[in-house]
């Protein structure tokens, strides 16, 4: 869709939700860079409700995407936040595809820019603090809070949002069955995760999932927020060290956004950055090497998976940036570095 038709489309839905007939955009839709599978934009209303008077973000799924993803995005925003936590309240949610093409949230636009523009000091420091605070939060408030949305929705003849995919229980057996799907590369990396299963933990908590600099808003050297929680799920902390450790340790600088005379200096950095942060965090609690390991391996095969799935569905010329890049391949080299299992992706279509 494109844009001045998304707008439109997204103005007439609004006016009809929200009974404002003569509702109007103070700022239309404009695009703001963001992840590979969705397309963000920031906007502001004229005549609206007063918890839609402030800063906006229409968050827009792909097409391919269920419409009970936004909604558990929805609620482990909203819940996170009801706990204290800074992360952006989602506003509206709509799973209809039919509206704007795709599932969509609505939600605050919180102040600040990227952690990585506030000095290697605040990253670091910052970094391991907002990981830190989102593993202190009761994880069963936000299980209990998706149980609770699920019936509602389902009752209301909506999605469930199958929620259960939120647990590693759940995780691995999403993972296992997209493999089975025609990923016949990935069938000995996943057997492997199925048959090496670390023990749980004793208290499980609110994993983001994608926890890095670019996720974190700060303005003032202070946080103001965390965003894209696509991937949460309830686990070992080890899980979300493991995919931190991950993303920072494994993930091309080219396709970091960076200008290209300082890809190699943070190239440089990145490992150090790395150790440091996990052994920041293991000072405040303890992580088992080995479940660490099995974690870091879990959150490649993850990657593995979208990136196998994108590369088959993508006609010539059309693959994301990032799955176009080495990413897949340097992701898999980790997970056969971790597992001695060698896991192969499908050709990039040319």
């Amino acid at each position: 869709m494109a844009d001045a038709d998304l707008g439109r489309g997204l103005l007439e839905y609004l006016r009809g939700h929200l009974g404002e007939p003569s509702l109007e955009f103070a700022e239309p839709p404009t695009r703001i860079s963001g992840g590979f599978d969705t397309q963000i934009f920031g906007f502001r209303l004229w005549g609206a409700p007063e918890a839609y008077a402030g800063p906006l973000i229409l968050r827009m799924l792909g097409a391919q995407d269920p419409g009970a993803r936004a909604l558990r995005e929805a609620v482990t925003q909203n819940t996170v936040a009801s706990l204290g936590y800074p992360a952006p309240r989602a506003l509206l949610t709509s799973a209809d595809q039919s509206v704007l093409g795709g599932a969509f949230l609505i939600m605050e636009r919180l102040p600040g820019g990227p952690l990585t523009k506030a000095g290697l000091f605040n990253v670091r420091r910052i970094l391991l603090d907002m990981q830190l605070r989102l593993h202190a939060l009761d994880a069963d408030t936000l299980l209990q809070a998706l149980a609770r949305e699920d019936l509602a929705s389902v009752a209301a003849g909506g999605p469930s949002l199958s929620w259960e995919t939120m647990t590693i229980d759940g995780h691995l057996a999403r993972l296992e069955q997209r493999v089975a799907g025609g990923l016949a590369g990935l069938r000995g990396a996943i057997a492997w995760l199925l048959a090496h299963r670390p023990p749980e933990p004793k208290r499980r908590v609110i994993c983001h999932g994608d926890f890095h600099p670019q996720n974190i808003l700060v303005s003032g050297g202070v946080a103001t927020g965390v965003i894209d929680w696509p991937n949460t799920i309830i686990a070992d902390p080890a899980y979300d060290v493991a995919s931190t450790k991950t993303i920072l340790g494994v993930t091309p600088v080219e396709v970091l956004g960076l200008p290209t005379t300082l890809r190699w200096i943070v190239a440089a950095l990145l490992p150090g950055m790395v150790k440091r942060h996990v052994k920041g965090y293991q000072q405040q609690r303890a992580l088992a090497p080995a479940a660490l390991a099995y974690y870091e391996a879990l959150c490649c095969m993850r990657q593995l998976v979208r990136t196998a799935e994108n590369r088959l569905r993508a006609q010539p010329g059309t693959l994301n940036s990032l799955d176009a890049s080495s990413f897949g391949e340097a992701m898999a080299a980790r997970f056969t570095a971790i597992t001695n299992v060698a896991p192969t992706l499908p050709s990039i279509k040319t």
